[in-house]
């Protein structure tokens, strides 16, 4: 049996952890440079705010509304995410993160022994006291059917208590010829439009077709949900891997067509991007710059571009991807024209304990004990408090971030004060 646990409005819940007097009002959180809804309160759904709206179209409704703005606040809710995620390890010993906040748990014979629905809510009620974050369970053989159990959990929280269990075959299919086809994981909008076509209206409807027409439509992967909503298991729990490619981007606060400017972000994220690799124990053979202007700005010309270049050598120093992304940046860089996003994508990952010796030239290796004590200053005193020269000292993403809440859990200055 699985089980997945999803925090319900998750963006929002993280807010009104720590202002309790946003219980039941409207939320919406942005994207960087707060450009658009990412996330929605209950509440603010039922005033008609859709998921991507931009921030500056709707700023009035927001006003009229009363709804409460508040640009993303990944520290919070990053950590948030792991305490959510400890307490959920404690109910299995196979876990698997999906998401900041989904997570499917593994119950290998856990129904010989347990009351799974009982077992639900006590997770529901251990993360919730916990945290402070609701949170919606859906249990079931499979683990796309444990999706659908969440979703009935998440739509009616009172009859359910937030947990509901598909363990019968009348469950099964009733639950199936409630949910749309386009709403069925792994269903994406074309496949959705395109079955819709053939009558295929619910996802029970869905497991009616054969399997032949599945596969030939919409691939193995189709077939594997087709059979996984019948009830047959063919997705297991997936372990963490190392990433096969890391990238870091961002767009800018406003236009920039200083060449200087654009080359101390495309230095930063490069920055980043060699630090991730080090946290995985590789190193990059390759990498991609690109810089884009705003599209949004039809008066200006506009420009795109990115250059991939092998590197002549594997590596996951900050000085040497650094010099890299900058000479790349260098051969795409156009004047007259204003940037708002670039990019830095370091691929072609070996392991950093077996390198390849070349004849001619190699990775320094005094980099590679530099590398490690800034790792450990920036660890220990605060994430970029150690720099290259060829960065900006004071900032750290130049985004636009105007209605940004207090980092309660990771920044000691921003934490909660109480007065005894």
């Amino acid at each position: 049996m699985f089980a997945l646990v999803d925090c319900n409005n998750f963006y929002a819940s993280c807010e009104r952890v720590f202002q309790p007097k946003l219980k039941n009002k409207p939320i919406v959180v942005l994207s960087n440079n707060d450009g658009c809804v990412i996330a929605r309160s209950n509440e603010a759904k039922k005033l008609g705010i859709p998921m991507g709206a931009a921030a500056f179209e709707y700023k009035e409704i927001f006003e009229k509304e009363n709804i409460n703005v508040f640009s993303s606040n990944y520290a919070l809710y990053g950590d948030m995410s792991s305490r959510v995620m400890e307490l959920l390890s404690e109910f299995s010993p196979e876990i698997e993160l999906y998401s900041i906040d989904e997570a499917f748990l593994k119950f290998e014979g856990f129904e010989k022994f347990f009351d799974l629905n009982e077992h639900g809510k006590k997770i529901q009620y251990r993360v919730t006291k916990g945290t402070g974050i609701p949170v919606s369970v859906g249990i079931a053989n499979t683990k796309a059917l444990s999706k659908v159990a969440n979703k009935i959990a998440k739509k009616f929280p009172e009859k359910t208590e937030s947990v509901y269990v598909i363990n019968t075959e009348y469950k099964r299919i009733k639950a199936l010829k409630w949910l749309p086809v386009a709403d069925v994981w792994g269903i994406g909008y074309r496949h959705a439009q395109k079955l819709e076509k053939l009558g295929v209206k619910t996802a029970y409807d869905f497991t009616q077709l054969s399997e032949d027409w599945v596969k030939k439509n919409m691939s193995i992967v189709g077939l594997r949900l087709l059979k996984e909503l019948q009830g047959i298991p063919c997705l297991d729990l997936e372990m963490p891997s190392d990433k096969k490619n890391i990238a870091c981007t961002r767009s800018f606060d406003k236009n920039y067509s200083d060449f200087e400017v654009v080359k101390e972000r495309v230095v930063t994220f490069a920055v980043t991007c060699a630090e991730k690799l080090r946290k995985q124990k590789s190193c990059a053979n390759a990498i991609m710059v690109f810089i884009i202007t705003n599209g949004h700005r039809k008066d200006l010309p506009q420009y795109a571009r990115n250059y991939l270049l092998k590197l002549p050598f594997p590596t996951n120093s900050n000085i040497e991807l650094a010099k890299f992304a900058s000479y790349a940046l260098r051969k795409i860089y156009k004047q007259g024209y204003a940037y708002k996003k670039a990019g830095v994508i370091v691929t072609d990952f070996t392991p950093q304990n077996v390198q390849q010796v070349n004849l001619f030239q190699n990775s320094n290796e005094k980099h590679k004990g530099l590398m490690e004590m800034m790792d450990n200053i920036n660890k220990s005193i605060g994430r970029t408090k150690v720099k290259l020269a060829s960065q900006d000292p004071d900032r750290t993403w130049k985004m636009r971030q105007e209605k940004l809440s207090p980092r309660y859990t990771t920044k000691i200055s921003e934490a909660i004060k109480v007065k005894a």
